[in-house]
């Protein structure tokens, strides 16, 4: 019988910080637990987030949009936008329940710990619970219809995905 554990206290979060480094960090979106996802969908969020997906097709991750990506899948064109919730070199979430996990760790003081906490929320999404999740928001979304009319790039990995589409 394996043992559930929160993330959030395993993780502790990193003392406030303003510098350059932390606030590079900001720049990219970091990654919700599954917990935090949910919640920031009941908070009307959907329409601010993407879908990451794995390398092999075989689940994805609902994060914070990059801008310009929002409802849509992660993609590299897009990253250099920066997240959806950073404006004025501040964080719209910073301090609330819904501040990805992610960021809370990530610190220019801290070497190695955004790393772990990442990898730790990647095996929680990797779970049929989290992909209900994802399926949810899609339909929440509308994201299939988002993606007939996306740009090809973007349909690309629709065929890879393995989800209903019906």
């Amino acid at each position: 019988m394996s043992l559930e554990y929160r993330l959030e206290d395993r993780f502790t979060p990193s003392p406030d910080c303003s510098c350059e480094i932390c606030r590079s960090f900001c720049y990219r979106p970091g990654w919700w637990t599954v917990e935090q996802a949910s919640e920031a969908m009941l908070a009307g969020y959907s329409n601010k987030m993407m879908i990451e997906i794995s390398p092999d097709f075989k689940f994805a991750v609902l994060s914070p949009a990059f801008k310009g990506c929002e409802g849509l899948i992660a993609i590299n064109e897009f990253s250099k936008a920066g997240c959806t919730f950073f404006f004025n070199r501040l964080c719209e979430l910073h301090g609330k329940s819904i501040q990805p996990l992610e960021c809370r760790v990530c610190h220019h003081s801290i070497t190695g710990m955004g790393l772990k906490c990442h990898l730790e929320i990647e095996k929680k999404w990797n779970t049929s619970e989290a992909q209900d999740l994802v399926v949810n928001w899609m339909e929440l979304t509308n994201f299939w219809v988002k993606l007939q009319n996306a740009p090809d790039f973007l349909k690309s990995a629709n065929g890879k995905l393995n989800y209903n589409k019906d």
